[in-house]
């Protein structure tokens, strides 16, 4: 199993420190996100300072760009990684495409899957030398002049995994992408009820086989050597959870435990800035159902036993000092 963790910086300038310092600490890969920083510009700092490191997004938001400037900005980053580069996409939600991105929202999964297909298309035309002959319902591609062309690689092209909750995200997942990112939010019983069987059904759709998709499962982790650390933790694993658990596309993992009319009433209480109530509606069983928590140890020993169908794991530590994360990670190796 690849042990994969976060890559969070507040000042970008050290990007290239903290991914260092990751591969160091001896993890397999690093993985930014969407959030207050974009997510392409901390990786291409960070292939500058690590050699054997992994480096991918997981996720970045494929619906706020185009096919045509994702696949040109994954090809600079597996240029300058020399090969390392994953590219992790995710849809996000309605509001969010319309609203903050200011982009187009409808039928998310066929728009994915043909995302993912326009990418390879776009691929092959530069490492393959093929003519660009896209026509999709939502994506047409049929122009690329030498100007434009970046030329071949000498690597492969990115790999691209696909994150998802839904079952319908999930399949086409199984049937387009490289790997499958399993969103923090989950738990073991919704795994096995709705997300394997999801995937297999898109790996079926298009006669693929089991051990041509990698998942990565991101898993939140509360970890401490003592009390303090262990309480700080799960304080900020809880308030992460109630922020996953408002979202209406994610309510099918409250609704596999029977806290399907927990997601109103915590969206209800975001609309409202509520932030630090919404966390106190999250039970401790909650917390535990979706997070592991415990000392190094402790969690390494549950990741073992949460993760055996996934050949990479994303930790996801919330409140977790450096020195702890790599406590876990020798944990993990042992």
């Amino acid at each position: 199993m690849l042990i994969d963790a976060a890559l969070i910086v507040q000042d970008l300038s050290t990007a290239g420190e903290a991914a260092r310092a990751l591969e160091d600490a001896g993890v397999d890969g690093a993985f930014t996100f969407e959030g207050p920083h974009d997510p392409f510009f901390p990786l291409a700092l960070a292939a500058r300072e690590t050699t054997r490191l992994e480096l991918g997004t997981a996720v970045a938001i494929a619906f706020a760009r185009n096919p045509m400037t994702v696949a040109q900005i994954a090809w600079d980053l597996q240029a300058l990684s020399r090969g390392r580069f994953i590219l992790g996409l995710g849809s996000q939600i309605r509001a969010h495409i319309e609203r903050r991105f200011g982009q187009p929202w409808s039928r998310p999964a066929p728009r994915m899957r043909e995302f993912v297909l326009a990418l390879r298309a776009i691929w092959a035309a530069w490492q393959e030398r093929r003519q660009l002959d896209f026509r999709g319902e939502f994506y047409t591609h049929t122009l690329m002049t030498p100007f434009f062309d970046p030329g071949p690689l000498d690597c492969a092209p990115p790999r691209v995994f696909l994150a998802g909750v839904g079952p319908r995200m999930t399949e086409v997942a199984g049937e387009v992408a490289d790997g499958f990112i399993v969103h923090p939010f989950h738990t073991p019983e919704f795994v096995r009820a709705q997300t394997l069987p999801a995937l297999e059904r898109g790996l079926a759709r298009t006669g693929r086989q089991r051990d041509e998709l990698a998942v990565a499962c991101q898993v939140m982790v509360a970890v401490g050597r003592d009390r303090g650390e262990l309480a700080a933790a799960r304080s900020a694993v809880r308030a992460q959870i109630a922020f996953y658990a408002s979202t209406p596309a994610y309510r099918g993992v409250l609704e596999q435990h029977g806290l399907g009319d927990l997601q109103p009433e915590l969206n209800a209480l975001s609309r409202r800035g509520a932030w630090a109530e919404m966390a106190e509606r999250v039970s401790d069983e909650l917390v535990e159902a979706v997070a592991i928590s415990g000392t190094p140890a402790e969690v390494a020993a549950a990741i073992r036993a949460r993760c055996g169908f996934a050949q990479r794991v994303a930790l996801a530590p919330y409140g977790v000092d450096p020195s702890v994360l790599r406590e876990l990670v020798r944990a993990l190796r042992g």
